[in-house]
């Protein structure tokens, strides 16, 4: 697991092309505060500026520094609904809750799109999402999901495009066919993680910079969360860390694994010879369980993302490992150098759903997004925030879901994912 960093971030082309600099100073003070929010990803930060918006002071303590691990480095795809199958809510809650929750997954969208909207946060948004088949029963797969979505949801903007039309997505011979949703799409990931954090200080919230939580307990009836220099003390306490919870509270750490996944980016490609690569502008992820995902940037690059490592041990040569990937789908940019290369952790749960609960009735937590975290992260600090503030119904059906911790314990988990994921990887190929 990688060290917290004092540099303001990873090395990539996120970070090079962030349009705010600003940094925050560490906590080194005694504040009392209504809500306390470790973590200044998406999560914590969507989380705090909802609460502030609802009129509670919120501090918020990140290790290191905004948008620093998963909200600042991924893929940056927007995509609608959850990484898991609608089915797998099913189990755990009658149809009527279940359709709350399909809509919720929509709402996710609609979260993104009016916070950049009303905060002016410049992050490149871009409409449009295509799920690419690499197999006939991928193709299959993908019209079955299409007719579903209407049927059982009244949901009809899903587009089926056969081989003929991928062209006017992706200029590849790889892909037979794709679903395409011109609800999702992709942005800028840093930068709208930066956007929220300039709306969340303007309403309010203060943000501590190189502020580790090292220590949560309770106090005369306050949580007191603790830093090398400062306390903070709160009624509420929101444990926004993912893959970085640590020993703040191991139970609900063992039920998310921390996942490698990695991101290229080419050098700016001659613009006709980019609009050629992927006409319609849209992000694009295979249809594979452990899948490529890639979409144009608007300086005329290609960002390429994949080569998960299950291990959390990055793959050597880094950027040449992901242009072999990248040029099995596009053979025509043999002649195309590699100017980023990077990578991160994200959190997976066992069955792919996002967790969300509390540790005590004032303590909460949101984690497990599983790679759909730019969107359902917006979501997540909806629902704690209204939890808080005494409207839990809608947050309380995504507690009813029951998560299993990892198998083999702090030594063996990563091991044994290892093995299960080799066998997803063989069943990719066949």
């Amino acid at each position: 697991m990688e060290r917290f960093s004092n540099l303001p971030h990873v090395a990539s082309y996120y970070a090079e092309t962030a349009n705010d600099t600003t940094r925050h100073a560490p906590l080194e003070e005694t504040l009392s505060v209504d809500v306390c929010v470790i973590g200044a990803g998406l999560t914590g930060i969507s989380t705090a500026l909802n609460l502030a918006e609802r009129g509670h002071s919120v501090a918020v303590l990140e290790a290191s520094k905004v948008g620093w691990a998963a909200s600042g480095r991924n893929g940056g795809q927007l995509i609608g609904g959850f990484a898991c199958d609608i089915d797998t809510f099913a189990k755990f809650m009658p149809a009527d809750d279940l359709r709350r929750v399909w809509d919720m997954g929509l709402e996710t969208l609609d979260i993104v799109r009016e916070r950049i909207a009303k905060h002016r946060i410049d992050c490149d948004l871009t409409f449009g999402y295509l799920t690419a088949a690499n197999k006939p029963r991928d193709t299959d797969a993908l019209k079955r999901w299409r007719d579903d979505a209407q049927r059982r949801f009244g949901y009809d903007r899903f587009t089926y495009i056969d081989a003929d039309g991928m062209g006017a997505y992706v200029q590849s011979q790889r892909y037979l066919g794709g679903l395409f949703d011109a609800e999702s799409g992709h942005l800028h990931p840093l930068n709208y993680t930066l956007g929220l954090a300039r709306a969340a200080c303007a309403a309010g919230v203060r943000i501590f910079e190189d502020s580790c939580a090292s220590a949560l307990r309770t106090e005369s009836g306050q949580h007191v969360v603790e830093t090398a220099r400062g306390k903070v003390r709160a009624r509420f306490v929101v444990l926004a860390c993912n893959t970085y919870l640590g020993k703040l509270a191991p139970d609900v750490a063992r039920k998310i694994m921390p996942v490698g996944t990695y991101v290229i980016a080419t050098e700016q490609l001659d613009p006709d010879r980019a609009d050629a690569l992927m006409p319609a502008k849209a992000a694009v992820c295979d249809s594979r369980f452990v899948l490529d995902y890639f979409r144009p940037a608007p300086d005329n690059r290609l960002l390429w993302g994949g080569k998960v490592s299950y291990s959390t041990i990055a793959p050597r040569d880094l950027g040449t490992a992901m242009r072999r990937d990248m040029l099995k789908t596009f053979p025509q940019l043999e002649d195309v150098n590699i100017d980023y290369a990077w990578g991160g952790f994200v959190d997976i749960t066992m069955n792919r759903a996002p967790h969300f609960g509390r540790l005590s009735p004032t303590v909460y937590f949101a984690q497990g997004f599983s790679g759909h975290g730019v969107n359902t992260t917006g979501l997540a600090g909806k629902l704690i925030a209204e939890a808080i503030s005494g409207q839990a119904s809608r947050f309380d059906l995504f507690d009813k879901i029951r998560h299993r911790d990892f198998p083999g314990g702090a030594a063996l988990r990563t091991p044994a994912l290892v093995l299960a994921m080799t066998w997803y990887r063989m069943k990719d190929l066949l």
